[in-house]
């Protein structure tokens, strides 16, 4: 079955700086991914013509199963967190998939304060960061060869937060069916997400930037009997600031 994960930058393309949904729907079915991890996700927002890039993101794959996760609410730029009511503007992450899910679990990741220590050349320094609230969302996967928990999260791009976010992740899926894919865009390195999480890399590919990316922070990681069947692909949909990152793989024993 095939894997991937993309942050879709709420559909709109560097090329012309547009949203067009017929272009989002055919990017998304292009992947021919079973399972997809979507971050950066609009619902209701009109930058993005007041779509549900979830609900158009299934029906292009033909998701059988998804579900979307709000972390933040309303329209950009004065954004509050989900604590707040929710007012159909809403911004997240998402996860699809072909197969049937017997069961779903999200995980709140807590937020940076404001102002906060930061690592700048060779010593710390506070500094005021806009950060925003984050989340994982996680799917038993059953799968023709049994079941598989697959992840998807969008964690900080602050540095020491970032891991601190994904071992919070962890920590709420250790009881959940392997093996486990963690897919996503988290912020960091191959070998700082590998020796955060103690997970295979099972996708190797420079992602970001999409028009000549120099490096990999979008990731396919496993635990337990998943590996790689193919390489994996670095693919430039046209849209988005990030290249979606696609591996074929299959579940041993």
């Amino acid at each position: 079955m095939r894997l991937a994960t993309f942050n879709v930058l709420h559909g709109r393309s560097p090329v012309d700086g547009r949203v067009a949904l017929d272009r989002f729907a055919a990017a998304v079915a292009a992947l021919d991914a079973d399972v997809l991890a979507l971050q950066e996700v609009d619902l209701g927002q009109p930058r993005s013509g007041r779509a549900d890039l979830t609900q158009i993101a299934a029906d292009a794959m033909g998701a059988r199963d998804h579900r979307f996760v709000a972390t933040l609410h309303g329209p950009p730029g004065v954004w509050w967190s989900p604590r707040r009511p929710p007012t159909g503007w809403a911004y997240g992450i998402a996860l699809l998939s072909r197969f049937p899910v017997d069961e779903w679990r999200v995980v709140n990741l807590p937020r940076r304060a404001p102002l906060t220590w930061v690592p700048h050349a060779r010593r710390w320094t506070s500094k005021l960061v806009r950060d925003e609230p984050r989340a994982a969302i996680a799917a038993v996967v059953r799968c023709p060869e049994g079941l598989l928990t697959v992840a998807g999260t969008h964690v900080s791009y602050l540095r020491g937060w970032n891991t601190h976010q994904l071992a919070l992740v962890l920590d709420g899926l250790r009881d959940l069916p392997r093996p486990l894919a963690l897919l996503g865009d988290l912020n960091m390195l191959p070998d700082l997400a590998a020796a955060t999480t103690g997970m295979r890399a099972l996708a190797s590919a420079l992602t970001y930037p999409v028009a000549d990316p120099v490096r990999q922070i979008d990731h396919v990681l496993a635990e337990g009997a998943l590996r790689a069947t193919a390489p994996a692909r670095s693919v430039d949909t046209g849209l988005s600031d990030h290249r979606a990152l696609v591996v074929d793989v299959t579940l041993d024993g």
